[in-house]
């Protein structure tokens, strides 16, 4: 038996860990083999009552905060510096750029400096292909129209699940750098959590290229495609460069942490993006005991062992909470929000006014995520005034192509 959860006020008991069980459900009723993972179950599909689980996720945790220093200047020089550079060179030259081929190609050089201080391209490898044909093999029975003929496409991505041996050598690739890159972050923060260093590695691949790589594959995109919608509406993009440059104004020109706080604008359109259009949809759990679940107009007996099913977008566009528009774009909806919104946006497998524990399931690289996008929105207003782009349908996400940039004419006070 399963059922479903579609308002704010049954969607969170998919985070109750004392009721529902997020054993081996990350994908829904479909699991791919453990030989995609070095033959782990890793931490994305364990349950909190699992001893693993405590130990991965605190390792993840620890790694994160031991490298939060790094973040900015990383992005800095392996992501905004050589992305934009192209992306007006290609602007200039081809009329267009095509932004998710760029993020693509640079979000795995920026992680890589980010997590380690060592890209790929450092070492002299390009795992972009090998990454994305891993990823593809996973969230292929999830992907739809991507195939003109649906009888095709259910045959071909929706029947049976493709063997591990097709991309064993592209895991291997990705395997040996994260081993060697990864060396010093396993032998010191996996120790402290009491991890196997293999387990610790083929955990920290998973988490980099599935959670993170992945997810910013998504989550750019998104929030270009509605910035772009915005572009004929130029006090938007107006307000948002006032906001940055007097920001970074007071900062001696410099993109700081300090700065990114004044920017609330910037911080609201973020959640904004995060809340109507988040990078993981669908959410799932197995009741762990009987109980009465409740929505707004009704009440429902829910078994032991039952599946549970969230559809997130019906869940975070709820017009009790949201109003009238909880279905438009509003770009200063969380401006001066201090919580009362913001514990319904729950993109990060949980409430975004709670933090990341190893007693819980909210995504561990969460504050991680947010401070990125925000930091993506402010390098592209600090350059430029305003921008369009033509926005499509790609796989899982947004296809965004920018057509034009307008460089920033005024200077930072």
């Amino acid at each position: 038996m399963q059922g479903s959860v579609l308002d704010a006020k049954s969607f969170p008991v998919l985070f109750d860990s004392s009721r529902i069980e997020k054993k081996d459900v990350l994908y829904g009723t479909y699991l791919p083999s453990t030989k995609l993972t070095g033959n782990y179950r890793i931490c994305a599909n364990l349950d909190t009552s699992e001893p693993n689980h405590a130990k991965i996720k605190q390792f993840l945790l620890n790694l994160l905060s031991s490298r939060k220093d790094q973040i900015i200047p990383a992005f800095r020089t392996s992501f905004v510096a050589p992305l934009f550079a192209k992306l007006e060179s290609q602007i200039t030259s081809n009329g267009q750029s095509d932004f998710n081929k760029l993020n693509d190609k640079f979000a795995l050089e920026f992680l890589g400096d980010a997590y380690f201080g060592s890209s790929p391209s450092k070492t002299g490898l390009d795992l972009q292909t090998n990454a994305t044909k891993w990823l593809f093999l996973q969230l292929a029975p999830l992907i739809s129209k991507l195939i003109p003929f649906c009888f095709l496409e259910d045959l071909l991505l929706h029947t049976f699940p493709y063997p591990p041996f097709l991309v064993k050598s592209d895991y291997n690739a990705l395997y040996s750098y994260f081993r060697s890159v990864g060396g010093d972050a396993v032998d010191n923060l996996a120790t402290q959590a009491g991890l196997p260093r293999e387990e610790a590695i083929h955990n920290l691949l998973y988490a980099t290229i599935f959670n993170a790589y992945g997810g910013f594959k998504v989550l750019l995109p998104t929030i270009l495609k509605w910035l772009a919608f915005s572009s004929s509406d130029t006090d938007l993009h107006a307000r948002i460069a006032s906001e940055v440059r007097s920001a970074v104004g007071g900062e001696n020109g410099q993109l700081t942490i300090t700065a990114l706080e004044k920017m609330d604008l910037i911080r609201s359109v973020v959640y904004e993006a995060l809340r109507i259009d988040p990078p993981v949809q669908f959410q799932y759990g197995h009741a762990k005991k009987d109980f009465i679940l409740e929505s707004h107009d009704a009440a429902f007996q829910v078994r032991k062992g039952e599946m549970i099913f969230g559809y997130q977008p019906f869940a975070t566009t709820d017009s009790r909470v949201y109003g009238s528009n909880a279905r438009e774009f509003v770009p200063d909806r969380f401006v001066g929000d201090n919580g009362r919104l913001l514990k319904y946006v729950w993109w990060s497998n949980g409430p975004e006014t709670e933090d990341p524990t190893v007693g819980n399931k909210q995504c561990a690289g969460k504050d991680f995520v947010v401070l990125v996008a925000r930091l993506f929105v402010a390098e592209l207003f600090m350059r430029y005034d305003s921008f369009t782009a033509v926005v499509g349908k790609f796989l899982l996400g947004a296809q965004v192509t920018f057509t034009s940039v307008d460089k920033a004419k005024a200077k930072i006070a």
